[in-house]
């Protein structure tokens, strides 16, 4: 029998395969997880059309409801100008997580869901603390609270990976920018 849910939560999502294992956890917990695809940093468009097809398979699969946000690259590589040529994790990295994490809870609070989160998390190349570190800060700013879970523990990752191989998502091979597609 699945739980009482609670409030909603804004998953912002990377991907489908990072986001499988997110929603089914959350819905898990309680919440009522309505999900956020948003992600200018995406490099070629064709490559975030993909992406964004398999959100759209997952969701649907997992009776999630969808936000679709807008596809500006222009804005990714604003705030990136000058770190193009930073190392993957670096400071680059940073600014992206900034910038997608920024208006996710722009949209929660315009939405009125007091709390968000990121699949990004659930990512072995990615930094749980520096991703908690910029969420808080950012929710400190919107008066909400970002709800950090390691999405990785309880070998989250695998099972997320089997959620997105079960529902034959696109499986992407770099982390979405233009920078981390030639490394």
């Amino acid at each position: 029998m699945q739980a009482e849910l609670k409030n909603k939560i804004l998953l912002h999502a990377c991907c489908a395969i990072c986001s499988g294992y997110p929603i089914t956890l959350l819905k898990e917990m309680g919440y009522s997880p309505v999900v956020y695809f948003y992600n200018p940093n995406i490099y070629p468009e064709s490559e975030y059309k993909k992406r964004l097809e398999a959100e759209r398979i997952l969701c649907q699969s997992l009776g999630c409801e969808l936000i679709e946000g807008d596809y500006n690259p222009d804005e990714f590589y604003t705030v990136v100008k000058g770190l193009e040529n930073e190392p993957e994790k670096g400071r680059r990295c940073d600014k992206c997580f900034e910038l997608r994490l920024l208006k996710t809870a722009q949209l929660a609070k315009k939405s009125g869901i007091n709390e968000f989160t990121t699949s990004i998390v659930i990512s072995p190349h990615k930094n749980f603390q520096k991703l908690t570190e910029i969420g808080e800060k950012i929710a400190k700013d919107y008066n909400l609270l970002y709800k950090a879970i390691d999405f990785k523990k309880k070998d989250g990752f695998l099972k997320t990976n089997k959620i997105a191989k079960e529902l034959n998502l696109y499986r992407q091979n770099y982390c979405g920018c233009e920078f981390s597609k030639y490394l």
